[in-house]
Order: structure tokens, then sequence, then C-alpha cells
């Protein structure tokens, strides 16, 4: 099954990862839990994507080196600039090998970044948007099938990218309409 229905172990998986992580890293700004797993009541890919945040561009060859440390491998940017990729080693370590996860580095200043991060926040923060994603991923399924994690992937970037820009948009209004003074 590609999709599943949401799982409340997903937050305390993330913060397993992070812990492990911190272990192994030093040079960042935060570590944040991203994507489906990271938005409330969300129906997802059982996998957690994590943003390691670093000051700047200029500190991804320290951090890069810490990571290699911790097992994982840099598999590039993937096509996405400003989100660099890595992949985990074998390396029986129990946290780490266990639980599925995506991992990228950003610096702070990355729009790919703040993209997660705002998509996550306003979800999170206003269910009615929540709730029409919810109904998004279910059409998609209902259309392809819960089996093909390529062909859901592709057909949610393809066809419906036009809800990612207007979230996006609508969490950028919200955010200049927050820091407007009220008369």
């Amino acid at each position: 099954m590609v999709i599943i229905e949401y799982n409340n172990e997903w937050p305390a998986w993330f913060i397993s990862i992070k812990n492990e992580l911190c272990k192994y890293i030093k040079t960042y700004t935060s570590i944040e839990h991203v994507g489906s797993t990271a938005i409330l009541g969300m129906c997802a890919k059982p996998v957690i994507d994590i943003d390691i945040v670093i000051d700047t561009v200029h500190d991804f060859q320290k951090i890069k080196e810490e990571l290699e440390l911790a097992g994982y491998f840099h598999n590039g940017d993937q096509g996405i600039a400003g989100r660099e990729a890595f992949n985990k080693n074998n390396r029986d370590d129990k946290i780490l090998d266990a639980i599925r996860h995506n991992l990228y580095v950003c610096a702070k200043d990355s729009e790919e970044l703040k993209r997660h991060i705002l998509f996550r926040d306003y979800l999170n923060r206003h269910h009615d948007a929540m709730t029409e994603y919810y109904k998004i991923k279910q059409e998609i399924i209902g259309k392809h099938g819960n089996e093909d994690r390529k062909k859901y992937v592709s057909v949610k970037e393809e066809e419906y990218t036009w809800y990612f820009k207007k979230i996006i948009s609508l969490a950028k209004a919200s955010i200049d309409s927050a820091d407007k003074p009220s008369l």
C-alpha cells in the first residue's frame, strides 16, 4: 500500500530519528518534520520526511561529513534546487535503519524549505485545507489504485500542482496579513 491512514506514532517516530541524528550532527539550525506525516490526521505514505536546516550553503560540506558518520550518503538534489537528499547505508542503527524516512538538508533561506514549512503549518492550522488535500489523495488512489508509489507521486505532481500553489499562496497571504498592524 502506498497511502495509509494517519498513524499517531508518526510524531514519535520523528522525535526518535531526530534524537538519534543529534548524536552525530552538530552543524544544523533545526531539524524539521515535514511532509504529510507531519500533518495531524493526514493519510500518507508511512515514511517520515525530515529537513535538516543549516545556516548557509557554506555549512553543507560539514553536515555532509557528519551525516556520513551516521551512515548516510549524499544523493544529490534530485532535481530540486535548495534541497540535498541523503540515503541511508545499513549500519545496524536500530532507530535510523528501522524507521523509514527521507532525509534532506536545506539552508535556512532555501525556497524548498520555506515551501515545506508553509505547507505543513498552513494545513495544520486550517482543517478545511487539510481535508481538501486528504480528498485529493483519496481521489488519486480511487482512480489509480494504492499499489504503485511512482504512479501516485507522478499524478499528484502533474495533476494537482494547482493545489500546492494555492496553499503556498494562502499561507504567504496569511503571514502577510498577520504582519500588518490592526487599526
